[in-house]
């Protein structure tokens, strides 16, 4: 009646060693290290690294733990905050001797204490939030007016287009704010313009200007300036993760704050400058024309200065060149960048651009076949030139940049203009560092709630429930063991309302301990016989478990559907607690109490505590 197969008590031995196993890396802690990233879209790290920066760390006197390189970047962990000092001093004067163009990126940051032989294992610890583990938080105020501004300029440029492919002659266009002005000389061509512009520009509300002037006057629309706005945040959003990546940061936390507003969380990273740089990053492709003109070669030669209207690149793939500042298309024109190769079955990135940019480019090739045309990428106002390539023909809005080299480099290109840069700027307008120390402290305190809480449940459990209540604390610790391991096999992020999830947990975890218990009692009440009353105890309990915890886990679901932030990362404690207390309460206590009342045939009563029954009632063989 009250005994397990074999195949559950194995089920319930390997839950015990995995959760065991994944539960241990939380115990070793972190200690500081320094990252070393790629600081230029066309410098790619690889394996190479490695050796350099024990060379560097050699020679300046400093031992780490170890350096590997790991996931595009390369990691050295150290015994303590000091070394971790010098040893980035010592790797940024070896790996940028020119500190105002840096090429790599030193980051201070923290690694896992874990042994080895569980890294192999796959059990690394939780990712811990910005209120445990320490780390940099920005609130960043975004420009909307530019992000408007920018896209009624290439309205501008749409309706100027639109108006000489048709042949409509006008007077000027000018822009002045939110607001694009179109002068005309007669009325008839107003009236033409009129009708092309508000069906081929429909984001515009189009009407004719007051004063009796022929002018037509076309304002963004309420519905699209709200969708101009949502685009940019989203936008900025995923460029902003984009750039993180590069510090290495755990669960980085990039969410919109407002209609405006993008809070960035940085957790264990304690350079803030270091981070301003990265997040302050912009990355933006020009395509220009070459000039190859006898001036401009005079130039490249050093026999004569470079013509008005050029720039000179002396840095990149057919550098240097000269070309003209006019840009024909910029990376805000681009909608999508995919690594495909050539005709040549060479390694290239295939560029798709928006009408206004296809235009341009159709425009521009067309009256330039036989010229040459330069891309160029440019980060932190310092332009590299990607590739040179003559002009065969005229192409539009999709084309290819040839000459990458390698398949690499033209994943990584993809990669990089798909990111795209910022479309709007962003300002800092509050910036908060966590140092360590107080995340520490904010872990110690979660730990003794949770210690202390499991611990006076434990003692309440044993004293009221005997036997049982050991049962049920043994069932409760080993709850705990599990959601810590099921969290850390799922690399989650554990903030302070993520402990408080952990408290809530151990309560509703015990409750369905306390209700199978006092099942199991009202049996023996009834006059039950032990076995009888443990097995009923358990089936009767059940259903009632399973009903309230449905009930939870629905409101927990909730929160996580609709929670952000804090909300979020308790919900996701909250539902997986209460999974793991079901499997639990009902599957490891009857284990426990199987194993110990199982094999007796003649049991005569069981330790659960003062049976109270009602007077007169025949006493049933408990103790």
């Amino acid at each position: 009646m009250n005994r397990y197969p074999l195949w559950r008590y194995l089920l319930l031995a390997f839950a015990l060693v995995v959760g065991l196993l994944y539960t241990l890396p939380n115990f070793y802690g972190e200690a500081p290290a320094v990252q070393v990233s790629s600081g230029k879209a066309t410098l790619k790290l690889d394996a190479s690294i490695v050796p350099r920066l024990e060379s560097a760390l050699g020679a300046a006197g400093v031992k780490a733990d170890f350096v590997q390189f790991e996931g595009g970047s390369a990691k050295a962990r150290f015994a303590d905050t000091d070394t971790q000092l010098k040893a980035k001093d010592a790797i940024a004067k070896a790996l940028n001797p020119d500190p105002s163009d840096p090429g790599y990126i030193v980051a201070l940051n923290l690694l896992s204490r874990s042994p080895e032989w569980l890294t192999r294992l796959h059990a690394l610890p939780m990712y811990l939030g910005l209120d445990l583990r320490g780390g940099v938080y920005f609130l960043m105020q975004v420009d909307m007016r530019t992000a408007l501004s920018k896209k009624v300029e290439s309205y501008a440029g749409d309706a100027r287009s639109l108006l000489r492919e048709k042949d409509i002659r006008h007077a000027g266009i000018t822009r002045d704010g939110e607001t694009i002005t179109v002068r005309f000389r007669e009325a008839g061509l107003r009236d033409q313009a009129r009708k092309l512009l508000a069906d081929q520009i429909p984001d515009l509300q189009w009407a004719d200007s007051s004063g009796g002037a022929l002018e037509l006057t076309g304002t963004l629309k309420p519905e699209a300036m709200r969708r101009v706005q949502d685009q940019a945040l989203q936008q900025n959003i995923t460029t902003l993760h984009n750039r993180v990546n590069e510090l290495g940061v755990k669960e980085p936390v990039i969410q919109q704050q407002g209609s405006d507003r993008v809070s960035v969380q940085l957790p264990g990273v304690q350079d803030t400058a270091k981070a301003k740089d990265i997040i302050g990053r912009t990355a933006n492709l020009e395509f220009r024309l070459v000039d190859m003109s006898p001036e401009a070669r005079a130039a490249l030669e050093g026999r004569g200065p470079v013509p008005f209207g050029r720039e000179r690149f002396n840095v990149g793939r057919g550098a240097p060149v000269i070309v003209y500042k006019d840009v024909i298309a910029s990376g805000d024109m681009l909608t999508d960048a995919q690594p495909r190769p050539d005709q040549y079955n060479q390694p290239a990135v295939s560029v798709t651009l928006d009408s206004k940019g296809g235009r341009r480019m159709l425009e521009t090739t067309r009256a330039n076949v036989g010229n040459y045309m330069a891309a160029i990428l440019f980060e932190k106002n310092k332009g590299e030139v990607l590739t040179v390539a003559r002009i065969q023909g005229e192409f539009g809005n999709q084309f290819q940049i040839t000459g990458m080299g390698t398949t690499e480099a033209a994943n990584d290109l993809a990669l990089l203009l798909r990111a795209g840069g910022l479309a709007a700027p962003m300002e800092i307008i509050e910036e908060r560092t966590i140092g360590p120390s107080l995340g520490k402290d904010n872990i110690d305190r979660g730990f003794h709630s949770v210690t202390y809480g499991f611990a006076a449940i434990a003692v309440f459990m044993c004293a009221y429930y005997l036997l049982f209540g050991v049962f049920s604390t043994l069932a409760l610790a080993f709850n705990l063991l599990l959601l810590v391991a099921v969290l850390s096999m799922l690399q989650a992020t554990l903030t302070l309302p993520g402990i408080a999830a952990i408290a809530l947990t151990l309560g509703m975890a015990i409750d369905a301990n306390v209700l199978i218990n006092e099942r199991v009692r009202e049996e023996l009440r009834a006059g039950a016989t032990p076995q009888a009353a443990i097995h009923t105890g358990y089936e009767r309990a059940w259903a009632t478990i399973l009903d309230s915890n449905v009930t939870t886990l629905i409101a927990g679901l909730a929160l996580l559907a609709f929670g952000t932030g804090p909300i979020k990362g308790f919900a996701v404690v909250h539902c997986l607690g209460i999974l793991t207390s079901m499997f639990s309460a009902v599957l490891f206590s009857r284990g426990l109490v199987n194993l110990w009342y199982g094999r007796r045939k003649r049991l005569k009563s069981v330790s659960i505590g003062q049976v109270w029954r009602p007077q007169g009632a025949i006493p049933p063989a408990q103790g």
